[in-house]
């Protein structure tokens, strides 16, 4: 019966992100590649046939690759938060985390951007903050996806929101950073070097890093 943990992901470490299911044989692809992780999708309020399941988490597992997750956004467009999304979201967020087996201390990812431009930043915050609070009170890493137009500045992703995880899009600059803490994990626009042979679906590369106050996100792996 395999075991699992919660561990910290490596500095250094490269993983990818994708919203289809790995099979076993892609899963083994990658993790020849190089890949050590993979962080796939959990619904926002009605799970789709690509969202991640306990089945994948076993397959991703069970090839030596470690595993988190990330809530899809509203819109990568343009969506207006709110408190209330925010709880929600985040109740859905833990409630399919726990169901696809994660345990404590796993770090599941909001992602915030696509932000709908001059919504006041404060019911950003409270939105993001009531997320975190949904998805902490059930014993996770809470963390950030800051993308595209996220609704927040670098100062207020320091000290306006609860997160201490932070993991940046490919092409956000590094003054939308959160201030003084930075991210721990980037993305990257994917290289034709990145992709196994044998792999035909869209990701994107990432790699982990200790932020400026030395935090790291934590994964999902094998005991």
């Amino acid at each position: 019966m395999m075991t699992w943990k919660t561990t910290p992901v490596p500095p250094g470490l490269r993983g990818v992100d994708a919203n289809c299911t790995i099979s076993a044989l892609s899963a083994s692809a990658l993790f020849s590649h190089g890949y050590r992780y993979a962080i796939r999708y959990l619904p926002r309020v009605t799970a789709k046939p690509s969202d991640l399941t306990a089945s994948e988490v076993m397959t991703l597992l069970s090839a030596g690759l470690g595993v988190m997750a990330v809530q899809h956004v509203e819109s990568a467009y343009s969506w207006t938060p709110t408190a209330d999304k925010g709880s929600v979201y985040g109740q859905v967020a833990a409630r399919e985390a726990l169901r696809c087996g994660f345990v404590a201390g796993c770090t599941v990812w909001l992602d915030l951007e696509g932000v709908t431009p001059k919504t006041p930043a404060q019911v950003v915050i409270d939105y993001c903050n009531d997320w975190y609070d949904a998805v902490a009170s059930a014993g996770f890493q809470p963390g950030m996806y800051v993308g595209w137009h996220c609704g927040l500045n670098a100062s207020d992703l320091y000290s306006k929101v609860r997160f201490t995880r932070y993991w940046s899009a490919y092409n956000l600059d590094a003054d939308e950073y959160p201030a003084r803490r930075g991210v721990c994990m980037q993305q990257h626009a994917r290289a034709a070097s990145d992709i196994p042979a044998t792999v035909d679906f869209e990701f994107d590369v990432n790699t982990t890093q200790r932020d400026a106050l030395g935090c790291l996100p934590n994964m999902l792996a094998r005991a």
